[in-house]
């Protein structure tokens, strides 16, 4: 038994120890980091036992091998793996030879091949019983002098090893001398890694199902983007634009507000919500979401019409050339004339009539009254003899009402088709039994359609009644669908055009006005258009706010 000779281990400095102990634990259980959480737990041990270096190796999923994650030399000023930005470049340890032989000479893979502590007084005490080679190289190149040891394997709920913790040069507080790490400093590393070994194993755990889950949410996603290319995009542009605004109003420390903050947790669930606020899409008819012309619903109707066209065209000279020969045996060259005239010009009118419908076809084109009542006129003054060989209306009236559509492609009701996409999400995420830190989900994901004044859908919610997540997802849905360029019905709008429109929804209650503010003045919309736009979209901004 070593004396105890140490102010720390008196009854009065291990009770002191134990609860440094119980509140290194608790801080364990509640980092979400992995990277982070394996640092925590060596310096964790350094603390209790006062030693001066420590490396905290992790299991890989081999099995077979270990790999340094965190080092840290205090004396020597060395900090590598974690949150130093220092990346470890050494090599891993086999925990077999090559020949298959247990690999017993170095200490870390001992520890961990047999689940033993290994507490060793003095690395250079003549032994042989393991390979201390490599560290007395790294002692004569910097002049340090690695001399006690304490090596615990990290065992998870299993009794699976994984990890190691090794603790360098237990340090006498008062004489600031290297001495050997003691009984008690054993049993309180023992008791450390098996707390951290719980909470590493846990966090591993909710880390895989957390990635499990975004799995299933990327699976959504891919349904909906082999569905339709035009909206897979959508799906991955506007969770990095949400997140985009989300840091820049974390980060603003003036104005309405200045008091929203963020934790990890609350970024994994916008990130969530961002990612999940379209899936209802995957109830949404193909030929809707993807309606690129006003005719189309499988394929384009205009190829139909152009038909309808060359038959009117046919029968205007057929019935030109019937006239003709009606003139015969007589030959009255005037009276051909005219009739050849008058068939030249009935084929013109058709054409004009053709190009017509074919401009109206694409949804870009904005529709006047009178163009409406041409395409009405076009339906009913003209008439052909359908494949039954029934005379009828030249356009049908589902094919009237569509080219009649004012603004975009899309009829009333294949417009309440796409909106009910968020009521299908609503639906969807509810069902679902959300753990506390994602219970948030459905609403920031079901608001982006509403509307600050409360004319939006499909809740009618005012902004008092909607979380700040929600107004953040509404501007970047709205500023993605303006500029994206991937959309089969239009082109993708310049930064200075989408700008403007998104200042006239700041001004008439459909965007926050406050969330707008800080989208413009961070420069959110440019880093993003840097990031997702063409080149060609990248225009200068005059901006009036």
């Amino acid at each position: 038994m070593k004396s105890i000779t140490t102010e720390s281990n008196t009854v009065a400095g291990l009770l002191q120890r134990l609860e440094q102990l119980n509140e290194v634990g608790a801080a364990l259980s509640r980092e979400r980091d992995i990277s982070r959480l394996l640092e925590h737990i060596l310096l964790a041990a350094k603390t209790l036992t006062h030693a001066d270096g420590g490396t905290l190796y992790r299991m890989l999923e081999d099995g077979q091998t270990l790999r340094f994650e965190i080092l840290r030399t205090d004396s020597l000023q060395i900090a590598m793996g974690g949150t130093s930005g220092c990346a470890i470049d050494f090599p891993d340890i086999a925990l077999k030879k090559p020949d298959g032989e247990p690999n017993d000479a170095l200490v870390a893979a001992y520890a961990a091949i047999h689940g033993v502590t290994v507490n060793l007084p003095d690395a250079y005490d003549g032994s042989d019983r393991f390979d201390f080679s490599g560290t007395k190289d790294f002692d004569k190149r910097t002049g340090y002098r690695s001399q006690s040891f304490l090596t615990v394997p990290m065992r998870d709920h299993e009794g699976n090893i994984i990890g190691v913790l090794q603790l360098i040069n237990a340090l006498n507080m008062a004489s600031l001398k290297v001495q050997a790490f003691s009984d008690a400093d054993q049993r309180l590393v023992e008791s450390l890694a098996s707390q951290a070994a719980i909470a590493l194993s846990n966090r591993m755990l909710l880390t895989q199902l957390e990635n499990l889950f975004e799995c299933f949410v990327g699976l959504i996603n891919l349904a909906i983007d082999e569905k339709s290319p035009y909206t897979g995009g959508h799906c991955q542009r506007v969770p990095a634009l949400t997140m985009m605004l989300a840091e820049a109003v974390n980060a603003a420390t003036d104005g309405p507000l200045a008091d929203f903050s963020l934790t990890d947790a609350d970024r994994y669930e916008l990130k969530i919500a961002g990612l999940l606020h379209d899936c209802g899409k995957i109830t949404t008819p193909v030929h809707v979401v993807d309606k690129a012309t006003k005719l189309q619903t499988l394929f384009d109707r205009i190829a139909l019409i152009d038909t309808r066209f060359e038959v009117l065209k046919r029968d205007a000279e057929i019935a030109a050339l019937r006239n003709q020969l009606a003139q015969r045996p007589l030959v009255n060259r005037d009276a051909e004339a005219q009739v050849l005239a008058r068939s030249v010009q009935a084929q013109k009118t058709l054409n004009d009539e053709r190009d017509f419908i074919r401009l109206v076809n694409v949804g870009s084109e904005s529709m006047s009254e009178d163009k409406v009542e041409r395409v009405r006129r076009i339906a009913h003054q003209y008439q052909w003899r359908n494949v039954e060989g029934v005379q009828t209306d030249f356009l049908t009236a589902d094919e009237t009402e569509n080219l009649s559509i004012r603004k975009g492609t899309l009829t009333t009701a294949e417009r309440e088709i796409i909106n009910y996409h968020i009521v299908a999400t609503i639906k969807m995420l509810e069902k679902l039994p959300w753990p506390r830190h994602l219970k948030n989900v459905p609403e920031f994901a079901g608001g982006h359609h509403e509307r600050m004044d409360g004319k939006g859908y499909p809740k009618g919610l005012t902004r008092e009644q909607m979380s700040v997540q929600a107004r953040i997802m509404g501007i970047a849905d709205i500023f993605e669908a303006l500029t994206a360029s991937d959309r089969p019905y239009k082109l993708g709008m310049k930064l200075s055009q989408a700008m403007q429109i998104m200042e006239d929804f700041r001004n008439n209650g459909h965007i926050d006005p406050d969330l707008y503010d800080i989208f413009v003045h961070s420069g959110v919309y440019r880093r993003y258009g840097q990031q997702f736009l063409n080149a060609e979209q990248l225009d200068a901004v005059q901006m009036r706010v």
